[in-house]
């Protein structure tokens, strides 16, 4: 594969509506061939593919360039506008610089992508293909109960043969001590170490490898001792669906902000308010989010009045 042909392609890419316009007619050979996108893959495959390969590679790309990157080809949820510009200017706002400098760092963005894709980058190694991918996660936060506790559910499918483990890493906000974690079923937690100072990595041990195209279930149940207001997942790998409810119960928040595909900084980001959601009358809210792209943030954010929150 040429680094200059990708560049050219991802340059041709990024025009008019990027991903969500006719990407079947402007992805060429080397940008299907490194986002393995083959010739019986339709539109949605293809928007699909692309998307999360490029989300995996930007994954490795300084704050600023990934931003530009994610909104120049419209694979952020928010910089969904018909036009180049249009997302051009978007990035701007979000990171207060003129549009001439975000158009910089966006071709800056693409020749970084265009290393990672082709193995020559000195920035990172390319992001390998994922191992697995989940095809539903579900998550019930119960709130009205002396003890918060999170359920979380996941239905993942094997990417490759002999997959024996699942990484994953929730966000906390204190210690490891203070959160108390259960496998209900599908195998055995591994204690991973803090990953950061507020993220605790931990795995998880299939009873036995599976086979590419099996699949498995998993079910966790977290306790924690102190909480922040909102629940997002900002998944690792691709995720097909993750379904959200919270139960608020008789102490319903004052507001509640639904963030779908939000930059990480975004979460905790006052000034950042994502679409306004209502609590039903039995105080519980229940949220939906489709095709999730590896990276960015999907949840709710919440505003109490009260200084304890929870983020996953």
């Amino acid at each position: 594969m040429e680094r200059a042909e990708l560049v050219q392609e991802l340059k041709t890419l990024r025009k008019g509506r990027g991903l969500q316009g006719k990407v079947e007619e402007r992805v060429g050979p080397f940008l299907r061939s490194a986002c393995s996108v083959s010739e019986d893959d339709g539109l949605m495959a293809i928007r699909a593919k692309v998307a999360g390969r490029l989300s995996e590679l930007a994954a490795h790309l300084p704050e600023d360039l990934r931003l530009a990157a994610l909104a120049a080809f419209a694979i952020a949820a928010e910089a969904h506008q018909p036009l180049y510009q249009d997302r051009v200017r978007w990035a701007a706002r979000r990171v207060d610089r003129d549009p001439r400098t975000v158009r910089r760092r966006v071709d800056e963005a693409i020749d970084l992508l265009a290393e990672l894709a082709t193995g020559s980058s000195r920035v990172s190694a390319a992001a390998p293909e994922s191992s697995w991918h989940t095809t539903l996660l579900a998550v019930a936060m119960v709130l009205d109960q002396p003890q918060p506790s999170v359920l979380e559910q996941r239905r993942v499918v094997a990417d490759q043969d002999g997959l024996s483990s699942l990484d994953l890493a929730v966000s906390l906000p204190s210690g490891r001590e203070d959160l108390e974690v259960t496998v209900l079923y599908g195998g055995t937690l591994v204690d991973r170490g803090m990953e950061a100072t507020d993220r605790w990595g931990y795995g998880i041990e299939m009873p036995r490898p599976l086979a590419r195209g099996e699949s498995c279930e998993v079910a966790i149940l977290f306790r924690p001792a102190t909480l922040r207001p909102c629940m997002v997942s900002v998944p690792r790998h691709p995720c097909d669906q993750f379904d959200l409810r919270v139960r608020f119960g008789a102490d319903r928040p004052r507001e509640v902000w639904a963030l779908d595909g939000a930059f990480q900084r975004d979460v905790s980001d006052s000034g950042y308010r994502g679409r306004r959601h209502e609590v039903d009358e039995a105080g519980e809210l229940h949220l939906t989010f489709h095709h999730l792209t590896p990276g960015m943030a999907y949840g709710a954010r919440w505003t109490t009045g009260r200084p304890e929150e929870n983020s996953r």
